[in-house]
């Protein structure tokens, strides 16, 4: 998908840039990040495409560089429980999608990939 650099595109991007930070800078996002190190140690960035608190788990839809969506499932209430974590090709994931949702990915993989070649 092609982006135009439209009001939402622009509204997506910040709110992308921040979750990343969050991401990879806060507490509050430690144990999410550990199991996406863990799962996929190629990973350079990721970014949170969609998030779905359910009552007793996180579920995050996470854009690994610029090839994978993985899905995660964390349980709210304990660290014990095993995560759970499946993955498609961005390809497939696209399969589907919304018009909207289809924008915010786009969004997210234009940032991972500034972010990848900006690390080479």
């Amino acid at each position: 998908m092609k982006l135009i650099g439209s009001k939402l595109e622009q509204e997506l991007r910040e709110q992308f840039i921040k979750s990343n930070q969050s991401l990879f800078k806060s507490e509050e996002k430690r144990r999410l990040l550990e199991v996406i190190r863990s799962s996929f140690s190629e990973m350079k960035t990721a970014y949170i495409v969609n998030w779905i608190p359910e009552q007793g788990e996180d579920i995050y839809k996470v854009l690994i560089n610029d090839d994978f969506i993985a899905e995660i499932e964390l349980d709210r209430y304990s660290d014990e429980v095993e995560p759970i974590v499946e993955f498609e090709a961005v390809s497939q994931y696209l399969h589907g999608l919304s018009k909207q949702n289809q924008i915010s990915l786009a969004v997210a993989l234009e940032l991972a990939k500034q972010e990848l070649k900006n690390m080479e």
